[in-house]
């Protein structure tokens, strides 16, 4: 599609449209950095707790969700991979504002709400790169009145900036809704299905798993939300990649610790480790291949 054409569907001027291009090319760079980053032969593992629990806080006791996801980062660092831990507890991360449905280029990576630096928070200034880091994410979360934890929640809806957003067209019109408005519509006009030609998904591709626990019935629901969260975003299911562990609402809550730091859920989180480091070795074996989606739309 010729310029003038473009013009005339976005409203775009000359130089919006030169800025637009722009962050198509550092799209593309991105997309091609992401991907030699992803085959390198190390396994970079991150676990992320969504545990409120802490025994110098009010529940004074610690978190068995966390402590499954130590097992299973244990084994991973057995099997070789580089581990790393993320406790959302020990974050500041401010809620999402909503840029995204406003239109999909009013939210930005990273995060111009709290932009990186001594305005953001440690969402936008920690948490994007240690996710960009790994290959394989591990998400631990308590079962909260039968879904995630309220901490979980909040990080994953600030990790809309990671599925799609782009850098600004204009930096210095940033929250300019009309600009953003038509940087849109240039991307619907010009992206194929092309890694990084149009909304640039930043989780495609990484191994995800799954650890919930809690004292009431909820597992089903709690996995499979975040399943569905999670495949959106393109991260890679193996077999076997989720594991729960749960207490009899028969039992009072003090006996939660006992019922659940046990052998058996402790060899399922060692399992998920296995299958997790199956999968990162067999998704990093060729690098002749990468996952499509519509790079029109997120």
């Amino acid at each position: 599609m010729d310029d003038a054409t473009l013009m005339k569907l976005t409203g775009a001027n000359k130089h919006l449209l030169g800025l637009f291009k722009q962050r198509r090319r550092d799209a593309k760079n991105e997309a091609e950095e992401f991907k030699k980053h992803f085959f390198k032969k190390e396994i970079r593992v991150l676990g992320i707790s969504g545990s409120k629990r802490n025994p110098e806080d009010c529940a004074q006791e610690s978190s068995t969700t966390e402590w499954l996801l130590d097992k299973c980062l244990d084994e991973a660092r057995k099997l070789g991979a580089n581990t790393k831990k993320m406790r959302l507890q020990d974050y500041d991360i401010q809620p999402c504002k909503g840029c995204y449905s406003t239109t999909n280029n009013q939210c930005h990576y990273k995060c111009t709400c709290y932009p990186e630096g001594k305005f953001g928070d440690e969402m936008t200034n920690k948490l994007y790169g240690m996710c960009m880091w790994a290959d394989v994410i591990v998400w631990a979360t308590p079962i909260q009145n039968f879904k995630i934890s309220s901490l979980m929640g909040l990080f994953l809806d600030r990790l809309i900036s990671m599925d799609g957003s782009l850098k600004p067209a204009d930096i210095h019109n940033i929250k300019n809704k009309e600009i953003n408005k038509k940087h849109t519509k240039f991307i619907e006009l010009t992206a194929t299905n092309e890694f990084g030609s149009g909304f640039l998904r930043r989780f495609t591709g990484k191994i995800a798993g799954i650890i919930v626990s809690g004292h009431e019935v909820g597992a089903s629901l709690t996995i499979s939300s975040l399943f569905m969260t999670l495949n959106q975003f393109g991260m890679l299911f193996p077999p076997f990649s989720s594991m729960y562990a749960i207490n009899t609402v028969c039992e009072s809550t003090s006996s939660d610790t006992k019922a659940l730091r046990n052998k058996c859920h402790e060899d399922d989180a060692r399992l998920l480790a296995r299958n997790l480091m199956a999968a990162a070795k067999i998704a990093k074996r060729k690098n002749d291949y990468w996952w499509s989606y519509d790079g029109r739309g997120n």
